[in-house]
């Protein structure tokens, strides 16, 4: 049996979250050679206004957890991320640098936060089917993110969430509740700074990942270097598939899933998508002996 090492996107960041880092000292030096600045600021609340810097952290502090426990012995058979969370994944399976990733992810955050500056982002909608959501969508709002049939995610203008979630509510809909992310991924708006984010790649040399990559976009395993570029590329533009991808991840025998920190969102929806027994946790909540543990079980 498998495990699968999960990495979030947008939203779960927090103030602070670099200054505990397992090995942090090193890897924080790294980081602020690497983008020739200070990395330990990137984390203060008003750092984190801008896309760029929310990003930025959840790669750091996605690697920096994963190796800590690839270090302890427990790593991972496949690695999947929402959104940003595909960047960390592809270093921990070895298809990119950390250093690569570490500019791509620059640019990529500057592309997104320069394209649509205020008045845009994402919205969850929870407790309304996707069939019923669709046509209230119009066409100034997105289907941004599948992440379970209860939780979907639109995109668009403040003012089109706002009337696409006053709508969903006033038909069932539990909650409409605007993210903590500023831009409106994973739709439309987005294809020209994903060219970009494309032309960037050009210029770095991806690897045949050791494990399997397992796209949150298409919910497939990518093996060719040329694949995975093209999905951490256009990821911004194209819609997340978490909940496929999970039920892809379970069909390839994975019974453990661990998200790295921050947060715990991931492994909520996780355990909705597992259907045959299959654990989900958060290292953040569990630790990382807890998991070892749990990763020797699920393979024995």
């Amino acid at each position: 049996m498998n495990v699968l090492f999960s990495f979030p996107g947008q939203g779960a960041q927090r103030p602070g979250m670099l200054q505990q880092l397992p090995d942090g000292d090193a890897l924080l030096d790294e980081v602020s050679e690497v983008l020739a600045e200070d990395a330990r600021l990137l984390d203060s609340a008003e750092a984190l206004r801008h896309t760029r810097a929310v990003q930025l952290c959840i790669l750091i502090s996605g690697v920096a957890h994963a190796r800590a426990l690839e270090r302890q012995g427990t790593v991972a058979d496949i690695t999947a991320g929402l959104s940003i969370g595909a960047y960390p994944a592809a270093v921990i399976a070895g298809a990119l640098a950390f250093s690569d990733a570490l500019r791509l992810v620059s640019l990529r955050g500057t592309l997104m936060e320069n394209a649509w500056p205020q008045g845009y982002g994402l919205t969850a909608i929870v407790g309304f089917p996707q069939a019923d959501l669709l046509p209230l969508l119009g066409d100034d709002c997105w289907l941004a993110n599948v992440n379970s049939p209860q939780q979907l995610v639109i995109a668009g203008s403040d003012a089109a969430m706002a009337r696409v979630g006053a709508a969903a509510k006033s038909l069932g809909a539990q909650r409409a509740c605007r993210l903590a992310v500023s831009v409106p991924s994973h739709c439309e708006l987005l294809a020209k700074p994903a060219q970009a984010q494309a032309q960037a790649f050009r210029d770095v040399t991806l690897h045949r990942p050791r494990c399997a990559f397992l796209s949150g976009s298409s919910a497939r395993v990518l093996w060719q270097p040329q694949q995975i570029a093209d999905d951490l590329a256009y990821n911004m533009a194209r819609r997340v598939n978490w909940y496929d991808a999970m039920i892809a991840a379970e069909e390839r025998e994975v019974r453990l899933a661990i998200e790295m920190p921050p947060g715990a969102v991931l492994t909520g929806l996780t355990r909705q998508s597992f259907s045959q027994g299959g654990e989900a946790i958060a290292l953040e909540q569990s630790g990382p002996e807890l998991a070892a543990r749990l990763a020797l079980r699920a393979r024995n």
